[in-house]
């Protein structure tokens, strides 16, 4: 402080003295408060003379204790919590999504065996059956092949067909006959659904979409460890304050024997006694109390790293043996951030739904462009048949054969069975070719136009959604690191005042002894000696339970734990 300072400082002082109200009057007249009506409620009701229960743990048969370590819990907690294990169950239908949008792309085989019989009127002496009869015709048919969809938009068949036909037409130099063909087709997109198509937009989709599940899983497994650690944590605390509060009933009961001692012996007043006998009584309400809490905070614990209600776990009477956790070392805020943005899921969550608006937007602008679609096709046909020798009753007998002997044959290389046809085929000797392009477009292409804009608004969504991320877990850090920070602190000071509380009742009960002291001195202290224990119990845990937020908002608390999510709920339900 400067000179300058201390010769401003009685201005100062005055100048506040002169900003404080003056003496206090005495009011006058005298306060006379209106007071509300009060109705009798339950009249002649008092509260009946019970007798305390037994102090237990209800539902409980495995006695005295069965101690669970923290790791203990997180591993029961992984493997049987239901709520992990519906997780993991969604984890895997995501991935059975994949699966089925893969399929899109599986290879269809179709395969058709057909048989047909006819029977058609004579239409004309040359198409007419024996003796200008009905046609009568059979078809035995098959046809098979393979057709598919790329990656890529382009799609293909291959398809093959052989037929065996017996038709009594007089003109057919063939009967039966035995036609086949192999046809190869492929469409190649050049606009709309070249490299993006639906199929492809879909098995992305649901890739990322088992990625963020994963992740989704993931952030519930982390809230879930925490919240099993909080039980944990909070369980040993109250067995803890149990032992506290039953301290304090031993030495106010202590307490209450000295007081009737001295008073039988006519050294101390009656009053005294009857005083600290009250004191027992409010303690003993608190052990009833704190055995209460215990009995929550093990059910809320066994919730967590059970299954069903018929598990052993819920007979166990539990009680927390691990140590209190070790001091991490602290990081500086940056670091904290740095770290949380690297491990926690939320982040790679949040970024997967970037990708799904990103796949949307591509397959939205590819639709808004017009279809222009090359079309290529390759057919090789066979055909044989047995030949039939020509019937000087046949119209067309003058044609064929105008000189006697007839010289008319049909070409050996279509005589035969189905061999022969196929001999045909593959020999490529009736090939047929086609290309064709063709142009299409709706015409304003509305709809398209609108999917994109919804996909361009996912997008922009997606993004602030990503913003808030990040910008929750800068949240998170900063208030992660003032609780560690201020559970230091209060740890201090609880443990401060409860060894100052301990020397403090140590000597009052010292001087109550040596007669200098009163029952309700000794009593206070011994008050204030119980709460000063709780306060650093509570210290203790609510510093215990700022290390798990730590290591949960920096995303370590997955790795630290071994989380395996192959594993995660498989002893649920057994």
């Amino acid at each position: 402080m400067n000179l300058r300072s201390l010769a401003l400082a009685p201005v100062l002082i005055v100048a506040l003295l002169g900003a404080l109200p003056g003496r206090a009057t005495i009011p006058s007249p005298p306060p006379s408060p209106v007071l509300p009506a009060v109705p009798s409620i339950a009249p002649g009701y008092e509260a009946p003379n019970v007798e305390p229960g037994k102090p237990h743990v209800i539902g409980v048969t495995a006695q005295p204790f069965v101690g669970i370590s923290l790791s203990d819990a997180i591993g029961m907690a992984l493997l049987k919590n239901p709520d992990l294990a519906v997780a993991a169950g969604n984890r895997r239908i995501a991935f059975y999504g994949i699966e089925a949008a893969r399929g899109a792309f599986d290879v269809r085989l179709q395969v058709q065996p057909e048989y047909d019989h006819s029977l058609t009127p004579p239409q004309n002496p040359f198409f007419a059956g024996p003796n200008y009869g009905p046609i009568a015709q059979n078809d035995e048919s098959i046809s098979g092949g393979v057709s598919g969809i790329l990656p890529n938009g382009q799609q293909y068949s291959i398809n093959m067909t052989q037929t065996r036909t017996a038709n009594n037409e007089i003109v057919n130099l063939l009967n039966p006959y035995y036609p086949t063909a192999l046809a190869f087709t492929l469409t190649q997109p050049l606009l709309r659904n070249a490299g993006m198509n639906a199929p492809k937009r879909d098995l992305r989709l649901a890739v990322i979409n088992a990625n963020q599940t994963s992740e989704q899983t993931l952030a519930t497994v982390s809230t879930s460890i925490e919240q099993v650690e909080d039980a944990y944590w909070d369980l040993a605390s109250a067995w803890r304050k149990v032992a506290i509060q039953e301290e304090a009933l031993r030495e106010a009961i202590a307490q209450q024997r000295s007081n009737i001692r001295l008073a039988r012996q006519g050294v101390g007043a009656p009053v005294d006694a009857v005083e600290s006998g009250a004191q027992v009584a409010a303690f003993e309400g608190d052990v009833y109390s704190a055995l209460q809490d215990v009995a929550l905070l093990q059910n809320q614990l066994k919730s967590d790293i059970a299954d069903n209600p018929g598990d052993p776990v819920w007979e166990a009477n539990l009680v927390p043996t691990s140590p209190v956790l070790r001091m991490p070392p602290v990081p500086t805020f940056p670091q904290l951030v740095a770290e949380a943005m690297q491990n926690r899921p939320e982040i790679r969550q949040s970024l997967d739904a970037a990708l799904q608006t990103d796949v949307n937007v591509a397959y939205a602008r590819n639709q808004t462009l017009p279809q222009v679609d090359v079309k290529l096709g390759f057919t090789s046909n066979g055909y044989a048949g047995q030949a039939i020798p020509i019937s000087p009753t046949n119209p067309l007998y003058p044609f064929l054969c105008p000189t006697t002997p007839c010289s008319f044959a049909v070409p050996p290389v279509l005589v035969g069975g189905l061999g022969q046809s196929y001999n045909t085929l593959f020999n490529g000797r009736y090939p047929y070719f086609s290309a064709a392009v063709v142009f299409s477009t709706p015409l304003g292409n509305r709809t398209a136009r609108a999917l994109l804009a919804q996909a361009r608004e996912q997008q922009r969504n997606a993004q602030i959604q990503l913003d808030a991320v990040e910008q929750r877990i800068g949240y998170e850090a900063r208030n992660a690191l003032q609780a560690y920070e201020a559970g230091l602190a209060q740890l201090a000071a609880a443990r401060a005042a409860r060894q100052a509380s301990e020397v403090v009742y140590a000597s009052e009960l010292r001087k109550f002894h040596n007669g200098t002291s009163t029952t309700f001195l000794v009593l206070e202290r011994e008050v204030q000696l119980a709460q000063n224990r709780g306060r650093e119990l509570q210290a203790q845990t609510s510093l215990n339970k700022a290390i798990v937020e730590l290591q949960r908002v920096s995303g370590a608390i997955l790795t630290a734990n071994g989380v395996d999510l192959n594993t995660l709920g498989s002893q649920a339900g057994h």
